[in-house]
């Protein structure tokens, strides 16, 4: 880090249920950072379908804009914006969005992954781009769009991810960088190169895709008139790591080797971080994805549906009781345990309309008695993704042969002690939780990074190491969870099998 370093930089990290802003500070060998703006990212339903909020977006991210000038007096060094996976929008010739971004649990998927591999077989689509199989990867979007002939495809020049987008939107540049474009099963991981064969399969051209881009670069200074209408001048809007995930990665506070790390949000990615990728006829059965990280790594990880569950719980219950994530939690550390195992990523569980009745239904396909209380069912929900953490993590080790020492658990998900308790516990490895605003950080230590003011990412993790001290969670060796777990595989395979 340059010395008598003191720059500040502001964060955009959009997630699928709310977005942040946060303003970070380097400080004597330390980041400090600060939330000035948190909003809700709620879906719009119309005609049927779900879709993105992109304008009412980007006007968060202008309100946001206008504190950071406000609380720092000045405008920030840069901006950065990392968001989920997977989605896009599309421009027209004229450089206009042509319509709302489809949210990737839109139901116009439906069956279509299944129709594509008819075209190009599983494991050659693996091979292409080692990405795990999910109905909603953008592949598998753009195929709906060919099936159901939809009239963007014709009128479009470029193809947008998330993160992509809104910098257009911000600063009027196209650019595509790698880490969200590693989300599409379009890239190969390999050479970072688009496979042309993916796209001529179903008929289209790779015309739309633009050329990748590595992430920690300076994308473009803010458009005149978002410039002019936050205050903040010509700051510079870098291309970070735009998935929110390898943003997160990049901040684990990791030291050595033999580390796996799970991103705990709305979804769970639950990985380690390797030298190339891992493109095996294992990997393939066992369906792990190969996506982009910084400094020419590879996030070999598996996806997992995280606390989407409670959320969506929470939303459906009908107890008469408004419970807050506390209430959950704090009445889930009393209820029974093991009363019912659910498996996190059965498909009823992806966009149900009533949550309660899709898990009652699961437990009533299992032979499963259903929970009672609501804190029967958020009991469930967390014993069930920390024994599917188990899962993955001792694929993971079959796969790879890399021994796993410690779990670095990011994300809101690291702030509940309950889960990571019981990540420790199904796991029998120890547990150090935080940060928990980590794609935040993971953001703004490439935007410093890229601005020099940071040498690397192992300096970058040494800074977050000092910052953000970790909670550690040791093991017992609690015999009742490897009982749990002998149950949990007999209730995921007779499902899935």
């Amino acid at each position: 880090m340059k010395s008598q370093s003191n720059e500040a930089f502001l964060a955009f990290d959009l997630g699928a249920e709310s977005g942040r802003a946060v303003l970070g500070r380097l400080e004597a060998g330390t980041i400090k950072i600060e939330e000035i703006h948190r909003f809700p990212n709620t879906p719009l339903r119309l005609s049927g379908h779900i879709f993105w909020n992109i304008y009412g977006l980007v006007e968060e991210i202008k309100k946001a804009m206008i504190r950071c000038r406000k609380r720092l007096g000045q405008p920030p060094s840069s901006i950065g914006l990392d968001t989920w996976g997977v989605d896009f929008g599309l421009l027209a010739r004229d450089g206009s969005v042509l319509g709302l971004p489809y949210c990737y649990r839109d139901r116009r998927t439906e069956g279509v992954m299944e129709d594509y591999l008819k075209l190009v077989p599983p494991r050659s689509l693996y091979e292409a781009t080692g990405i795990q199989f999910l109905p909603f990867n953008t592949l598998f979007q753009l195929y709906s769009m060919v099936r159901d002939r939809s009239p963007l495809l014709d009128a479009a020049s470029a193809l947008l991810f998330m993160p992509d987008l809104f910098n257009y939107l911000l600063t009027g540049r196209k650019a595509c960088e790698f880490t969200i474009a590693s989300t599409s099963q379009m890239l190969d991981p390999r050479t970072r190169k688009w496979q042309p064969g993916l796209f001529q399969a179903m008929g289209l051209s790779k015309r739309l895709l633009l050329e990748v881009t590595e992430p920690g670069r300076v994308l473009a200074p803010l458009a005149a008139d978002t410039a002019q209408e936050t205050g903040l001048g010509p700051t510079p809007v870098i291309t970070v790591a735009g998935h929110d995930t390898a943003s997160a990665v990049a901040a684990v506070p990791a030291r050595g080797e033999n580390w796996a790390y799970i991103s705990s949000g709305t979804w769970s990615l639950v990985g380690i971080e390797t030298k190339i990728p891992v493109i095996t006829a294992d990997a393939c059965e066992k369906n792990f994805t190969n996506e982009g990280g910084v400094a020419g790594t590879t996030r070999f990880l598996k996806n997992v549906t995280g606390l989407w569950l409670l959320q969506s719980f929470r939303k459906s219950w009908a107890g008469g009781r408004d419970f807050s994530y506390e209430d959950l939690t704090a009445g889930a550390r009393t209820a029974p345990a093991f009363e019912c195992l659910i498996d996190p990523d059965h498909h009823s569980f992806l966009n149900p309309s009533d949550m309660v009745g899709a898990i009652k239904a699961f437990c009533l396909l299992t032979n499963q008695k259903p929970p009672a209380t609501a804190a029967g069912f958020a009991r469930a929900i967390f014993e069930s993704l920390a024994l599917k953490y188990r899962l993955v993590l001792d694929d993971l080790k079959s796969i790879t042969s890399q021994a796993i020492n410690v779990i670095h658990i990011t994300g809101g998900g690291s702030k509940n002690e309950l889960l990571c308790r019981f990540t420790a516990e199904a796991t029998g490895i120890p547990v150090l939780a935080g940060p928990a605003e980590a794609a935040s950080i993971g953001n703004l230590a490439l935007q410093a990074m890229a601005l020099g003011a940071v040498k690397d990412i192992q300096e970058a993790r040494l800074i977050i190491g000092r910052s953000f001290k970790p909670k550690l969670y040791e093991p017992t060796g609690d015999p009742a969870w490897e009982k749990a777990l002998s149950k949990f595989r007999n209730i995921t395979g007779r499902v899935n099998g």
